[in-house]
């Protein structure tokens, strides 16, 4: 037995891909050529994963504007002033706004798996974005004709037709990507917000089979864009209950920046129920200095002082580039950070004998 490890999801793009991401929105290049820039950057995002001996692989979320917003791309019935993220740093992301019903899909997940697909025949993970993220893109005032509740049931049946599509193209896992959980409880400290968060998500969760939700995941980061975050002084042990209620297999989570990582990791046992994987983050996308091998083994050794081992898996904190305009980090560094995470995981199994 080994202790599994896996990538969050978004990487870096390539300085040929932003260029064309340019290029296509001022009307210089071809959506077709955008495509194939796209197409080229995900080649060579499995192929450097596999070369580091990643057994799980992802896109990157390469051809994502944003891990948030990927399913809006060309939907008309939007108004740029939705919902604003603010960020420890001072500066703040917007959501759009919807201005009119029926809501659907204009992108799908399962596309980016099945273009994913033609370049490998590792086992692919999908991240897609949790509904209770898309649920703030309905105004505080109800929209003439399309009740709120109307939305949510359009919204419940396109996230579960879209993780449906990712099981149905053979994901190793869908991870949905709940981001806003921690958020809510600094919006919102009653916690209101994050049960209405929780009740959505288990909505569509509550659709799947046992043996299909063995395949979900959910991943939940204080954020990581633009080297800040907008949640990390939320205190963890205020989410962690609420969001081990929700109905998948698998659980990511940041630790690796936490302050008190001890402290998780308790109220993270205390949690656990039989037949769940906790993933725990051990590299951290948004501090500059790669960790070694050996400072990554020592965290998962920690973890695995409160953890079974057998339920135990190691990830990055956050995908190192959620929105396609994030330089912050270089690619390089992101792939230098997954080098020292996959070989640090196997140092703490050979150390603890596995």
């Amino acid at each position: 037995m080994s202790i599994p490890t896996e990538p969050i999801g978004s990487l870096p793009r390539p300085r040929a891909l932003l260029d064309a991401i340019v290029a296509h929105a001022d009307g210089g290049m071809s959506t077709a050529e955008l495509e194939q820039r796209q197409d080229q950057s995900v080649a060579d995002t499995l192929t450097r994963l596999e070369a580091l001996g990643c057994e799980v692989l992802v896109d990157g979320d390469q051809a994502k504007p944003s891990n948030l917003t990927y399913p809006l791309q060309g939907l008309t019935v939007l108004a740029p002033d939705g919902v604003v993220i603010p960020y420890a740093d001072g500066h703040t992301r917007q959501l759009p706004r919807l201005t009119a019903g029926p809501f659907r899909y204009r992108v799908r997940a399962d596309s980016y798996l099945r273009a994913a697909r033609r370049h490998t025949e590792r086992p692919l993970k999908q991240s897609v974005v949790a509904p209770s993220t898309l649920s703030l893109l309905y105004p505080h005032d109800s929209l003439a004709g399309y009740s709120r509740t109307a939305f949510l049931q359009d919204l419940a049946n396109e996230s579960e037709a879209e993780i449906r599509g990712c099981l149905d193209a053979g994901a190793h896992r869908v991870q949905l990507d709940f981001t806003e959980a921690r958020l809510s409880l600094k919006l919102d400290p009653t916690g209101g917000v994050l049960e209405d968060f929780i009740a959505l998500n288990n909505e569509v969760l509550g659709r799947f089979s046992e043996k299909e939700r063995a395949r979900l995941g959910v991943h939940t980061c204080p954020g990581a864009d633009l080297d800040s975050t907008h949640s990390l002084d939320v205190d963890y042990a205020e989410l962690l209950p609420r969001l081990f209620q929700l109905k998948v297999g698998t659980f990511y989570l940041q630790l690796a920046s936490e302050p008190e990582p001890e402290r998780v990791l308790k109220t993270v046992a205390d949690q656990l129920r039989p037949g769940i994987r906790v993933f725990v983050g051990v590299t951290d996308p948004i501090d500059p200095r790669v960790e070694t091998a050996e400072e990554v083994r020592d965290r998962v050794l920690l973890a695995a002082r409160y953890l079974p081992v057998d339920q135990l898996g190691t990830c990055d904190d956050a995908g190192f580039a959620p929105y396609a305009d994030d330089t912050s980090t270089s690619r390089d560094l992101a792939f230098a950070k997954i080098e020292a995470r996959v070989r640090g995981t196997a140092l703490a199994a050979q150390a603890l004998g596995l």
